[in-house]
């Protein structure tokens, strides 16, 4: 298993920034891509960000287009969210993901999620 720790939520006004932070842990894993994911309350969990640990392809949510960045510290196996212009439909609970490969198997973990608020 991969531990995933994230960081960096909080409240932030609009037209603010935030950077999380995800950081995995574990033994014995390799990791191939990593990513961010947000639920807001009452919809479904949707997919924000993504990158490849070689960086070769990076995809987003049209709706974070232009505003959001993501990027990795692939010495550190962390992944960053930078968020800039930030909106009140942004407030969400973010979700790092990771997809790796542990003792030859591939799978993906979650981390627990942080809040971000973005309200005056």
């Amino acid at each position: 298993q991969v531990q995933l720790v994230e960081s960096g939520g909080g409240l932030v006004q609009p037209g603010g920034s935030r950077r999380l932070s995800c950081a995995a842990s574990g033994s014995g894993f390799s990791i191939n891509a990593m990513g961010w994911y947000r639920q807001a309350p009452g919809k479904q969990r949707e997919l924000v960000a993504v990158q490849t640990i070689g960086g070769t392809n990076t995809n987003y949510a049209d709706s974070v287009k232009g505003r959001f960045t993501i990027s990795r510290d692939n010495a550190k196996n962390t992944v960053y969210l930078q968020m800039n212009s930030l909106k009140p439909e942004d407030t969400a609970v973010y979700y790092c993901k990771a997809w790796a490969v542990v003792a030859g198997i591939p799978r993906d973990d979650w981390g627990q999620g942080t809040q971000v608020t973005v309200s005056s």
